[in-house]
């Protein structure tokens, strides 16, 4: 069954127009909703930014209180001799300061004034504890905002000592400024956090801490007002995963069974919603550090957005989390999706008739040259009639056709410019003689031939003399597939041999038959000269570790033996003098007893002898640049690491040449890092990263080796002779590094304070201004052996 031209034709108009009119329907549905998507993202983002500077707002003006009452106690302005005056101060600083709950100063003898808002007789409450001969002396004043007194009290039981407060120790041991982790206050039962200030003394200790109690329930008030969709909440969530601040200050209490008041943790948060959207920082917010995540979940069979933003600042590490569903933003869209589909249905079919209509329309002159086809079959008219008018497009068929002959040689005019315009190297050969055919102007400074001088040679010509009998004339159109690389020696016209990346592209006609390659050509000798450098590196970092290793085990193994030969040698003697005391002694005893006693006294000279040949130094000391040996030594072990699924990053920046025996410090570099990469391969770890830094301080350069992994066993004895933890390990590579670190000058250990994995630095010594030059960067790499 034959289908009409012209039923096909309005088919084909109607189909399009409803599905053109859909897809502008849920295009435009789709657009809409990740505009508004996208807008809610910043709403949040913008919610979490606000809390963010409302927070650090909120709490600055403790740091700059206590740090001010520090400072005056610190010039002896304020002091424990006048703890009156004292109390007055920090009276009016809790005054003016309503985000203060309480201001206090803690003294290294042990006295104390306390300035508190009070519920009681009076709006303040003061306690004062003087200590005197190892008396102590604590009473409470009750005053009104005049400062005048309301009424007074002793207490005798009060054992109060802010030198066993953690505000007053962790201030002691910082000698800075620190805020404490948020807390339930004891007394007022509200969430708060504490900042302490050192008092210093002139010998570099403390006379005294001064604090603040700032009670943080307004930050929670703050997040009750903010506007977030329609039912959308934002909260704040401390380092360790607990909830500081919320909308319902109610859900920031727990309980434990003890009778303490805490935090809840965001696992155990009575949000549900805001437990299920952030309950995996309930180990802590540090893998969220230094970035913002925007993301989507399901909850109750609604979807919800959520986002949280950066930690605040180091002293406040607390982010900022925010929810809401995701129909506050895009319900609308969603209520007015069906409408919006009937809607485009009923557009579609109106303009589904006027397409047939125009189709009919478009049809009627094809219909027309059909009917005269096919009289003209039948031989009713003559073909010589003149046919009926019809669209220019089937009389210009000709017109066309040139049309498009012009927009070859357009096409073909556009590639002969980018061809002479590229900024890398380009020609073309003929498939069966490699003649060079066409060359850019990048080819001739690549080359060093000119122009004219060009168009007389073929590709073999280029070719190193050596490397000529692997290329034929018709390598390029006898090569497997369309494309080939590889890599060829250059010879330029001055002589000079160059590396070339060689990429070709064999162009064939509509027969499949070669017509010319095209050539890219690109001067790697720069990089090619730098992989030998660093495979010479690592056949010097082969044989010093071999001769290292060997040397430490014979070291060792020489100091073992030379024990027993000096028993041997000990035992002998005495037995010579036992056999001087007898009577009847055989000759040949003596004798055999003699001789034992020089050959083990001689055992001991040469193995004494190998010892000290084996300790010798024979360091070759150069001048380097420590930043490209860390490169060159992190290119070597890169293939380990892709292997194990480890990055490693390298952050140096303006450093110093430092002198010392450049392979020996490759190959503790080199050590450092595979233990590293080896130390997380071996582990299921999310964050693997191994990062190298540097730090150049007081003559010293200091390079540290970091990592992701899971740590040191605190079992092991890191730089002991055949200590190890790995199965197949000889236990002497840490020794080693040890030694050659401190041939050079410098010394290497691991950094127990690092939790977070394992650190190892070392340091070198970085030559001065006029120390001498003690040899030429270009000697760095010691001789192949």
């Amino acid at each position: 069954m034959k289908i009409s031209l012209g039923a096909v034709l309005a088919i084909g108009l109607a189909g399009l127009q409803l599905v053109a009119v859909l897809a502008v329907v849920f295009t435009s549905y789709v657009t809409s909703e990740r505009a508004m998507l996208n807008h809610a993202r910043l709403i949040l983002g913008d919610v979490g930014t606000n809390a963010t500077e409302h927070s650090r707002g909120f709490l600055h003006p403790a740091r700059s209180a206590a740090e001010f009452a520090a400072g005056l106690s610190e010039m002896r302005i304020l002091g424990s001799d006048n703890l009156q005056l004292l109390e007055r101060f920090l009276f009016q600083q809790l005054k003016v300061t309503p985000q203060f709950s309480a201001l206090y100063f803690g003294l290294e003898d042990g006295c104390f004034v306390f300035v508190m808002r009070d519920s009681g007789p009076a709006p303040y409450r003061t306690k004062i504890i003087k200590v005197k001969d190892g008396k102590r002396h604590s009473e409470h004043f009750w005053r009104n905002a005049d400062f005048s007194l309301v009424t007074s009290k002793v207490d005798p039981t009060d054992t109060f000592d802010p030198r066993d407060r953690n505000w007053y120790q962790r201030a002691e041991m910082a000698l800075t400024t620190v805020w404490t982790d948020p807390y339930i206050f004891f007394t007022a039962r509200q969430p708060g956090i504490t900042l302490a200030a050192p008092v210093r003394s002139p010998d570099k200790g403390i006379r005294g801490v001064v604090g603040v109690d700032i009670e943080i329930s307004s930050i929670s008030e703050f997040l009750a007002q903010l506007r977030i969709g329609e039912s959308g909440k934002a909260l704040i969530i401390n380092h360790n995963g607990d909830v500081i601040a919320h909308p319902n200050s109610e859900l920031l209490k727990t309980q434990d069974r003890d009778g303490t008041i805490r935090f809840p943790n965001i696992r155990e948060f009575d949000d549900e919603i805001a437990r299920e959207a952030f309950s995996w920082l309930g180990s802590g917010i540090k893998a969220a550090q230094g970035r913002e995540r925007f993301s989507k979940f399901e909850y109750g069979g609604e979807t919800y957005i959520s986002t949280f933003t950066q930690i605040i600042d180091e002293d406040l590490p607390w982010t900022v989390a925010v929810y809401a569903p995701e129909l506050d933003f895009i319900g609308g869209l969603t209520d007015n999706r069906t409408t919006s589909i009937w809607i485009a249905v009923m557009v579609a079919i109106l303009t589904g008739v006027a397409g047939l209509a125009l189709a009919n329309y478009i049809h009627r002159p094809v219909r027309a040259f059909a009917i005269r086809s096919a009289l003209i079959a039948q031989g009713e008219i003559d073909p010589t009639e003149p046919a009926p008018k019809t669209y220019k497009e089937l009389a210009n068929a000709n017109e066309t056709l040139m049309q498009q002959i012009v927009a070859r040689k357009k096409t073909e005019a556009e590639y002969g410019q980018t061809f002479d315009l590229s900024s890398r190297a380009m020609a073309q050969t003929a498939p069966k003689t490699g003649d060079l055919l066409k060359v850019n102007a990048k080819f001739c400074e690549l080359t060093g031939y000119h122009l004219r001088e060009v168009k007389a040679m073929r590709y073999a010509d280029l070719i190193h003399p050596d490397d000529r009998s692997h290329i034929s004339p018709d390598f390029f159109s006898t090569s497997d597939g369309s494309a080939t690389r590889h890599d060829a020696r250059f010879i330029r016209k001055d002589g000079q041999t160059i590396d070339v990346a060689v990429n070709a592209i064999l162009i064939r006609d509509h027969n499949g038959d070669p017509l010319h390659a095209v050539i890219t050509l690109e001067d790697i000798t720069e990089s090619k000269a730098r992989e030998k450098q660093i495979a010479r590196l690592n056949r010097d970092l082969i044989h010093l570790s071999r001769g290292h290793t060997l040397g430490q085990m014979a070291a060792g193994l020489a100091h073992e033996l030379n024990q027993p030969l000096a028993a041997i040698a000990q035992n002998m003697d005495s037995a010579l003098l036992i056999l001087e005391s007898m009577k009847e002694t055989p000759v040949e005893l003596r004798e055999i007893l003699t001789e034992v006693e020089q050959q083990s006294i001689r055992a001991g000279d040469i193995i004494r002898a190998l010892r000290g040949f084996i300790m010798k130094d024979a360091s070759n000391f150069t001048k380097f640049d420590i930043a490209e040996l860390i490169e060159q030594s992190r290119r070597l072990v890169q293939p380990e690491a892709t292997e194990a699924g480890v990055s490693i990053r390298v952050q140096t920046n303006g450093l110093p040449p430092v002198s010392a025996n450049r392979i020996q410090i490759a190959q503790v570099i080199v050590n450092l890092l595979r233990n590293a990469v080896e130390a997380i391969g071996e582990n299921n770890l999310a964050n693997r990263s191994v990062t190298v830094t540097t730090r150049q301080q007081d003559g010293t350069l200091t390079v540290t080796v970091e990592d992701d992994g899971p740590g040191i066993d605190p079992g092991i004895e890191l730089f002991s002779e055949f200590e190890t933890t790995k199965p197949n390990g000889m236990g002497l590579g840490l020794s080693i590094c040890r030694t050659m670190i401190e041939a050079n000058g410098g010394k290497l250990w691991q950094d127990a304070t690092y939790m977070d994995g394992a650190r190892f630095c070392f340091t070198l010594p970085v030559p001065q201004e006029g120390a001498g030059d003690l040899t030429n960067e270009s000697d760095r790499l010691a001789p192949d052996t």
